[in-house]
């Protein structure tokens, strides 16, 4: 099950929506901006309920 999650590109400040699969449990990608292309980390949590959330962070961040 696919779950939008609504973040800011670390780059270009714009807001993006990005689905999360619940289903997948932790993991860590890479995903493009769709507004300025630039590769954004992006990590996926699951918390006790089963929701996902996500924390997205730019190329040279930590």
């Amino acid at each position: 099950m696919l779950i939008p999650a609504d973040v800011t590109c670390p780059y270009c400040g714009e807001p993006i929506e990005l689905l999360l699969d619940a289903s997948a449990g932790e993991q860590a990608y890479i995903e493009d901006c769709p507004v300025c292309c630039r590769p954004i980390g992006v990590h996926v949590s699951v918390d006790e309920e089963g929701e996902p959330r996500a924390t997205v962070s730019g190329e040279n961040e930590a």
